[in-house]
């Protein structure tokens, strides 16, 4: 395991909740400031201007803001899109960034089903208002909560901290809650807390910057819903520390850089099919465009918590078995067979 640089953001999270209004107030850009967080930009190509700044802002010295660390380590989940494209980190903040009624929830159930199975725990923080949905939820939960007093308890119970799951409605980012709950964590030796942050209401996607500094954010497309491709996460504008950070195997990240790439031209390839024909597309981009259908049908995946409703036994994938079936996918091994055959299935 390589030591590497990076900034603290936890403790950037904790003082200074609202970072990048933050830092565009005293003259740093926040794409600068966001990209600095999730390591897309490495702490040493940054300007000594601005880490300074930012040590400024957190009331820190830059040895406090900045960390020597080892690699992040993901939580396999079991689901194809969230553990190539948005892999959960272990201890780290992920977000789900959606619209209402795309499924998000759904897909919270499943990774808290899966990982009951790997013995974690999972503690909900709710909102006190209900959504449609939530309630669903709470059937695979193993506590609920509304404040982080009550969080706080509720982790404080358990044996092995590490294999805790915190998921927390978005309110409680906004109002700064959720930092002041990570806080007190870390003032009682507790290991950093696997968080998913979630937002029933749908508003959140609006937002430039909906929960700030993210380790992962999984982020839903609308367009897939509509098509009825679940989970319907959006593999290409979903991002994971994990990636830029090199944490993951070499294989897993050459595998989900190609497929992001077949998967952004696929779609602008729809685009032109739809409003020019076939017809006036090359041949190469038309055997393109099928790769990227039967990618993207392979990307479905039938769910155990959503059995009653669709009539199809729920599936769970390991990551290995997901990086063997893309690249065989995207080499052209199954080109013989249409994208429905792909469509809802585990491991091919």
């Amino acid at each position: 395991m390589q030591d590497q640089l990076s900034l603290n953001v936890s403790l950037l999270r904790r003082r200074v909740p609202n970072l990048t209004t933050a830092a565009k107030a005293v003259g740093l850009r926040p794409a600068t400031v966001s990209n600095l967080c999730t390591g897309k930009i490495s702490v040493g190509r940054a300007e000594v201007r601005t880490l300074v700044t930012l040590a400024n802002l957190a009331n820190c010295s830059l040895d406090e803001l900045i960390i020597q660390g080892g690699k992040l380590s993901m939580i396999e989940t079991g689901i194809k899109t969230v553990d190539l494209f948005a892999p959960i980190v272990k201890g780290g903040i992920n977000g789900f960034v959606a619209r209402a009624q795309v499924g998000q929830l759904v897909v919270l159930a499943e990774i808290t089903q899966n990982l009951k199975e790997k013995g974690f725990e999972t503690i909900l923080l709710a909102p006190d208002k209900e959504f449609t949905g939530l309630s669903d939820l709470e059937g695979f939960i193993d506590a609920k909560v509304h404040s982080i007093e009550d969080a706080f308890a509720e982790v404080s119970l358990r044996d092995e901290k590490a294999k805790v799951i915190l998921q927390v409605d978005r309110s409680f980012v906004v109002s700064g809650d959720l930092y002041q709950l990570r806080e007190r964590f870390e003032a009682e030796g507790y290991p950093d807390i696997t968080t998913i942050l979630f937002d029933p209401s749908g508003t959140a996607v609006d937002e430039d910057d909906p929960y700030g500094p993210l380790d992962t954010m999984c982020y839903f497309d609308i367009d897939l819903a509509s098509r009825g491709i679940y989970p319907a996460i959006h593999p290409v504008q979903s991002t994971s520390l994990l990636m830029e950070e090199d944490s993951l195997e070499d294989r897993h990240s050459k595998v989900n850089r190609k497929a992001k790439k077949l998967l952004r031209r696929y779609k602008e390839i729809r685009v032109l099919l739809n409003s020019l024909g076939k017809d006036k597309i090359p041949e190469a981009d038309l055997e393109l465009y099928a790769i990227g259908e039967r990618l993207e049908a392979y990307l479905s995946q039938p769910f155990h918590v959503a059995e009653e409703f669709t009539r199809i036994k729920g599936e769970r994938v390991s990551v290995q078995d997901s990086i063997i079936d893309i690249e065989k996918i995207l080499s052209g091994d199954y080109n013989h067979l249409k994208p429905v055959e792909l469509k809802f299935r585990g491991r091919l």
